[in-house]
């Protein structure tokens, strides 16, 4: 036995095992096929959470013309001067003024027209008296002399001096026309929509949210609220991806868990690719007799299945599907399925792509350096990355190293990081920290 083995050895090479990426390695590769998605002009409520691609300039003043603060009287303040509770000054009332009046009263001396908040200041008016430095008028509102002409038969007592421009909103003492009011770049929220709309803008140029479809696969898989019989579990995994896809900016469609059946997995992506800008999944990436993800994005060409350098997270897959040539079709990620590692994954991986599908500079959590309290373990070659809690400047490990700690994971607010060259951490060392948190 020993001589046949020998000689069927003798000179064969022994097979090359298969390439082991590092984490920059991957993430800059991935990264090279995704650019941010070309603008578009956006109805303003359909364009919140997306990022200004103009620079947006007023063409009116705001507010567009003189207008009171108060509920009031407009009127000129020399008539109103030496003014006291004793001794008002009495003025007779010419008109009502409410918000959007077209034709206003002209305001001479003696005289004073009672005004809405936001209404037009009327000509020959100076300022407003609120009504609380009034006895609010006094008469039976308006009359007619023998001529039939409309003549005041309502007074009003100021109790009170008012000083010129009192209580009046001056045109274009918010913005003028011309100025620069939001620049590109900036996130639209709902304050800046806002502002659009008072400026008369009823579209705006930006750069749109990408469109993200998150599915799960697994027989195993069954929906929250479900029964879970033997071997069965819920998928969460769609959930945390969705949620996690949206609180990246993107606008993110969950699909149900699918089955681990290639011609139901190929219909399920077939009737998504034309609602895509991102394909996310989560699962079948592992070597598996029933891993059948791999089966199918490999019939599509283009989708490249490999091994990290990391833990949790250490099979990868990702390329482009539905389309032909190179740069075309769908960008995909594929994640591993065990929940902790989807996530990581997710959080190291897809979030990046979608911000840089958002055209936005910050595509990356913010990174702190941090004193971890406890002694950590981690294998050899790889980069692990381990739930923690910071605050302060220290960082503590939440959980085991298990892949399917959700529980930990669901109070952690940091990823603690451990280099690849790095076997053991006394407790004390300083580490980078991936804060999952603004």
């Amino acid at each position: 036995m020993t001589g046949h083995t020998d000689s069927c050895c003798e000179g064969t090479p022994a097979p090359a095992s298969p390439r082991m990426w590092t984490v920059d390695e991957h993430l800059a590769d991935v990264l090279a096929t995704v650019a941010p998605l070309p603008a578009i002009e956006l109805p303003l409520l359909d364009a919140q959470g997306c990022r200004l691609d103009e620079d947006v300039v007023a063409g009116v003043d705001l507010p567009p013309f003189d207008n009171s603060s108060m509920d009031g009287y407009a009127l000129r303040t020399a008539d109103t001067a030496g003014a006291t509770g004793a001794y008002p000054s009495v003025l007779a009332v010419v008109g009502d003024i409410a918000a959007g009046a077209g034709e206003l009263p002209k305001v001479g001396p003696g005289q004073a027209a009672r005004i809405m908040t936001g209404a037009p200041v009327p000509p020959g008016a100076e300022a407003v008296a609120p009504v609380e430095w009034t006895d609010g008028g006094t008469g039976t509102g308006r009359a007619a002399d023998s001529m039939g002409a409309a003549v005041a038969d309502e007074e009003v007592r100021v109790l009170r001096p008012v000083a010129e421009g009192a209580h009046i909103r001056r045109r274009g003492s918010d913005l003028a026309a011309g100025d620069r009011v939001l620049t590109a770049g900036t996130v639209l929220g709902p304050t800046q929509l806002g502002l659009l709309a008072a400026i008369g803008r009823g579209t705006v140029r930006v750069r749109p949210r990408p469109r993200v479809v998150v599915l799960s696969t697994g027989s195993e898989l069954v929906q929250p609220g479900e029964p879970v019989g033997p071997g069965r579990i819920s998928d969460s995994n769609s959930f945390t991806l969705t949620a996690a896809a949206r609180d990246a900016g993107a606008i993110a469609y969950r699909v149900g868990g699918v089955p681990d059946d290639a011609a139901t997995l190929r219909a399920v992506l077939e009737d998504q690719l034309g609602r895509a800008d991102l394909i996310v999944t989560s699962g079948g990436v592992s070597v598996g007799a029933y891993d059948v993800v791999k089966e199918v994005f490999e019939s599509y060409g283009g989708v490249d299945f490999r091994r990290l350098r990391m833990q949790p997270g250490k099979p990868q897959g990702f390329g482009r599907i539905g389309g032909s040539g190179d740069g075309a079709g769908v960008p995909l990620l594929a994640l591993p399925g065990n929940p902790v590692s989807a996530y990581i994954s997710f959080e190291l991986f897809v979030r990046p792509v979608i911000r840089t599908m958002l055209g936005a500079p910050d595509i990356h959590r913010p990174v702190v350096r941090a004193e971890c309290t406890a002694a950590l373990r981690s294998p050899a070659g790889r980069r692990q990355f381990l739930r923690g809690r910071y605050a302060d400047g220290s960082v503590t490990p939440v959980g085991g190293e298990g892949s399917h700690l959700v529980g930990a994971l669901a109070r952690a607010n940091c990823l603690i990081t451990v280099p690849e060259s790095t076997e053991s951490v006394d407790a004390g060392t300083v580490l980078d920290v991936v804060l999952l948190t603004d």
